[in-house]
């Protein structure tokens, strides 16, 4: 069994009482936490690793912003989720939520539990998942394609084709997923097109019943290591 996936945060602060705090209400989410001292240094961490969320200490502004607007150059396939802890209540662009200090245990938690939701969310929209299952696709209203769906997820799937796809074909066809009941009925466009006969698909319609298989299905596989607190 693939262990559960654990959620990584890089804490950008010096305080000793927001890291020893925020240390505290991230392990009871279940959140590896690495903590950096400066903002300059966070650049560096964040290309190494696979960060879900950050957290800056808004003490020093500029750098503190600085780093904020390198999270979102770097970051443009995969939204981090970005939490600011600032001395006063204050909107902070890019920051999806601002904490006040001082910090307690009791409101860092009643704050994250929002945030760690919006993780959960970001992280099924954007999973992808092995298939490799043949189909027989129809594109308009006669034109049956062999293709193997790749992968797929929450927000749509890979597939590969000898033949010539267009950006723009909407292709119909049923798919049985690894372990579900039954084949699913699936309309999916076609966004992207690379070399080596490979494409991305966005959902066009997955009938109501067969959508709830689907998401069943995907929920049974973004196994996210369960939190100490309920969410």
């Amino acid at each position: 069994m693939t262990p559960d996936l654990a959620f990584e945060c890089l804490l950008v602060s010096k305080d000793p009482q927001v890291v020893y705090t925020l240390n505290h209400v991230l392990d009871n989410f279940s959140i590896s936490t690495k903590v950096c001292l400066s903002p300059a240094k966070a650049v560096y961490e964040l290309r190494s690793g696979s960060t879900d969320l950050v957290v800056i200490d808004w003490e020093e502004e500029s750098s503190a912003s600085e780093l904020l607007h390198g999270i979102q150059s770097l970051d443009a396939s995969r939204k981090k989720t970005i939490v600011a802890v600032a001395p006063v209540e204050r909107q902070i662009p890019g920051a999806h939520l601002v904490l006040k200090k001082p910090l307690t245990a009791e409101s860092g938690t009643k704050s994250l539990k929002l945030v760690y939701i919006r993780m959960l969310q970001e992280h099924r929209r954007h999973a992808r998942y092995a298939v490799l299952t043949p189909v027989i696709a129809t594109i308009g209203r006669d034109r049956l394609v062999p293709v193997t769906i790749t992968n797929i997820g929450d927000g749509g799937m890979g597939l590969s084709c000898k033949e010539t796809l267009t950006i723009g074909d909407v292709l119909s066809f049923r798919l049985l997923l690894p372990g579900a009941r039954r084949a699913i009925y699936i309309e999916a466009r076609i966004l992207w097109t690379r070399a080596y006969n490979v494409a991305g698909c966005e959902f066009v319609r997955i009938p109501p019943v067969d959508l709830d298989i689907f998401h069943d299905w995907i929920k049974n596989r973004c196994q996210v290591k369960k939190p100490l607190v309920a969410v």
